[in-house]
């Protein structure tokens, strides 16, 4: 089932929910049997971040737009809800007021509206897509996204590269301030994660958290969980994390130079890790390369299958994915497979029941969505899904033997024909 404070549905809100689990509730795999293939409907699109699922059939998708930042001027997000079979726009929102340019988040309420921060903006609209509410962040800043927590709050951050990120905690209902804003120990350009009513920030060299207080009414930062993961290393700062319930997942070597693609990309000198912190206690920490490789980098998480013991974690700069097997009783890794020359960058989707993973590739200077085996990395299907970009964003579950692939310019229908 979904996390208590969103809305129960197979996908709604990114990753999954707030522990970015990357795998839908309640939801069958595409189940793909020998002879059957993937298709794909695509449409273009301003820049498109992610796709939520509603009610049955329901489809979400959120774009923003760009050029504007260019030239210094504040950008705008735009809602849509689109026909769940060839994306066409049903119902959108007018532009929502925005800020800096960073792609931003939106996710399906408890309470059954749709929230959205992009810029230093949030806001909340009804299903049909209009406006109800909206705030303006006190930070001038993108914010990369928010969690909601168990009791239905709303936690958000901004993307800070220097000076100590700010957590602000909304209302869902009315978007007013719930809480006195509460200033990290250091800047953070990771999203948050979340599970129950503890907040996980990923710092840019420690991770740490966050537990909400109901006497206080305020998020309290946790001093006996933390752990500096750069320590003395030359690794760059670490994106979002995975909560398993036992451990927190995440990858480091976060900085790069992405435009329109992530290979190449990386900016330190060392490899990117995989890195892993019980939850229980940050001094049962290991931290384990990728591949190897100088240069490498990443600007997503990794991805935990709990059914099968398996995290998938990945080096887009220089082309590898690699699954290991974690060992249920020392939580140690084992490699299972490894494929080379892959270009892996965005978030990934799960479909736990069938072990299906749906990945990209970015190769012959475009997209392509491969549906590989977790417990073998055997390769089941691919197909073209039209973008030009590599994508780094959010893919969801479709309603039926389907999955929705979001690539900035262009949105995919990925699909068992």
């Amino acid at each position: 089932m979904s996390a208590p404070g969103y809305l129960e549905s197979p996908w709604p809100g990114e990753d999954g929910g707030p522990q970015r689990l990357q795998q839908p509730h309640r939801t069958a795999g595409l189940n793909l049997q020998p002879g059957e293939t993937l298709a794909c409907v695509t449409r273009n699109t301003v820049l498109s971040t992610m796709t939520l699922l509603g009610d049955p059939g329901e489809v979400y998708l959120l774009t923003h737009s760009a050029l504007r930042s260019h030239v210094g001027l504040p950008t705008t997000a735009r809602v849509e809800r689109i026909d769940p079979l060839s994306l066409k726009t049903l119902q959108r929102s007018p532009r929502l007021a925005g800020g800096p340019m960073w792609p931003g988040g939106m996710a399906l309420h408890r309470n059954g509206s749709i929230l959205v921060v992009y810029g230093r903006h949030a806001h909340r609209l009804d299903r049909a897509c209009a406006p109800l509410a909206s705030v303006r962040l006190p930070v001038d800043q993108p914010y990369n996204s928010f969690v909601i927590l168990d009791n239905g709050l709303v936690v958000t951050k901004n993307l800070s590269h220097t000076q100590p990120a700010i957590l602000s905690v909304l209302d869902a209902d009315t978007l007013r301030f719930a809480a006195p804003d509460t200033a990290c120990p250091e800047p953070s350009m990771a999203r948050l994660s979340a599970i129950g009513n503890t907040v996980y920030v990923v710092g840019v060299r420690s991770i740490f958290r966050y537990h909400w207080d109901d006497g206080l009414a305020r998020l309290v930062f946790d001093p006996h969980w933390q752990l500096n993961y750069v320590g003395t290393s030359g690794q760059s700062y670490g994106w979002d994390v995975v909560l398993d319930g036992d451990n927190a997942w995440f990858m480091d070597n976060g900085q790069h130079r992405y435009r329109w693609r992530m290979i190449g990309a990386g900016v330190s000198r060392t490899a990117n890790r995989l890195i892993r912190v019980s939850m229980r206690d940050a001094r049962d920490h290991q931290a384990i390369e990728v591949c190897g490789e100088p240069g490498g980098s990443i600007t997503n998480p990794p991805l935990v299958d709990l059914r099968r013991h398996i995290v998938v974690g990945y080096d887009s700069a220089n082309r590898h994915l690699v699954a290991w097997r974690v060992d249920p009783n020392d939580a140690s890794l084992h490699r299972l497979w490894h494929k080379r020359a892959f270009g892996c960058a965005s978030h990934m989707l799960l479909f736990p029941d069938t072990g299906e993973l749906l990945v990209n590739d970015y190769r012959r200077l475009g997209e392509e969505v491969v549906l590989l085996d977790i417990a073998t990395g055997d390769e089941r299907a691919r197909v073209r899904s039209g973008g030009l970009t590599q994508g780094v964003v959010f893919p969801s579950p479709g309603w039926n033997r389907d999955a929705y692939w979001s690539s900035m310019g262009r949105l995919a229908r990925i699909h068992v024909p």
